[in-house]
């Protein structure tokens, strides 16, 4: 088999489940399926989790593997292609998930980020399609964050992964987990557009929040309510795309990408911030052509590591054969 005809086999690894499925090497989804990790049982269980989901998925097709990329949740070590024992796979340390795969299938076998997966499966096949430079904004519990340069993941110093979500935005703003205070992240994540609206005067006066205790109030309230018309809901909405325009304007001066795609539970809510962050940026036309940035939501949903772990297993074939 010539290696270019072969399929890819893409593994999506989190905290919750496995995904896997097969895709053509022009970007065609044709099979995948999911099981749960069970991430506390033990890493030598959930890689044979992995193991037999990646059999069944490449089975199910009957067509060649050519290559194989795993989008896992980090830290990892891609030199020696472990997970590093993350937060969200408890136990998971210096686990190999590289070599028995390699083992398995016997083609190469690339493993990326769980983020950087994403932004590659958005510019491969998904919003950045086309695009030379392409930045990748996630907000939903934290914020993360992965710029695509002509088709490749920009790395920084050391092949390290640039965290994006942690630029500082507001000096006196909250204390982020990260040490510093006004991150980005601590001001437009979920939890942190709940805390603020937690801790402000301005909801005590808001009819619809007074509805709910203070600690049932989280982002997807204070979204429902500026739907409802909540006046102070739209103040706090207003609030958060301005941060999210700061940060972004940030990015903007320092890379310039051709395109903004976002995604993340905050995002679900782009609709409502997307006028208020448009009219921010429009400040800063005058040092940057801000307004030839475009602003899109991604497309791919949670499809988009599988479509990125097959994207870095392309990529990796590629260098192979070179």
């Amino acid at each position: 088999m010539d290696p270019k005809d072969g399929t890819l086999l893409g593994i999506d690894l989190g905290g919750t489940n496995v995904r896997a499925g097969v895709i053509t090497q022009d970007g065609q989804l044709l099979h995948w399926q999911d099981k749960p990790i069970e991430a506390a049982r033990g890493p030598e269980i959930g890689m044979k989790t992995i193991m037999q989901l990646a059999d069944e998925v490449a089975t199910h097709t009957h067509l060649p593997i050519a290559a194989l990329g795993v989008g896992s949740t980090g830290p990892l070590d891609r030199q020696h292609g472990s997970i590093q024992n993350p937060y969200t796979l408890p136990g998971w340390e210096e686990v190999d998930i590289v070599t028995p795969l390699r083992k398995r299938f016997g083609v190469p076998v690339a493993l990326e980020n769980d983020a950087d997966a994403a932004a590659l499966g958005e510019a491969w096949a998904g919003s950045g399609r086309g695009v030379k430079r392409m930045y990748m904004v996630t907000i939903g519990t934290g914020v993360g964050t992965s710029l695509i340069l002509d088709g490749q993941i920009y790395r920084g110093l050391g092949d390290e992964h640039p965290e994006g979500g942690h630029i500082l935005v507001d000096p006196s703003g909250p204390e982020c987990y990260c040490g510093a205070h006004g991150c980005w992240e601590s001001l437009i994540s979920g939890p942190a557009i709940a805390r603020y609206a937690r801790e402000s005067e301005m909801t005590t006066q808001s009819t619809y929040l007074n509805t709910y205790s203070l600690e049932d109030i989280d982002a997807s309230t204070i979204f429902t309510g500026a739907r409802e018309g909540d006046s102070i809901c739209r103040q706090l909405v207003d609030r958060t795309a301005d941060y999210i325009a700061l940060g972004l304007a940030s990015l903007m001066m320092s890379i310039l990408p051709d395109r903004f795609v976002f995604t993340g539970g905050v995002m679900r809510s782009f609709d409502l911030l997307e006028e208020r962050i448009r009219a921010s940026l429009t400040r800063f036309n005058v040092i940057i052509p801000a307004n030839r940035v475009e602003l899109q939501l991604a497309k791919l949903g949670q499809q988009a590591g599988l479509f990125g772990a097959a994207r870095a297993a392309q990529l990796l074939l590629m260098d192979t054969l070179s």
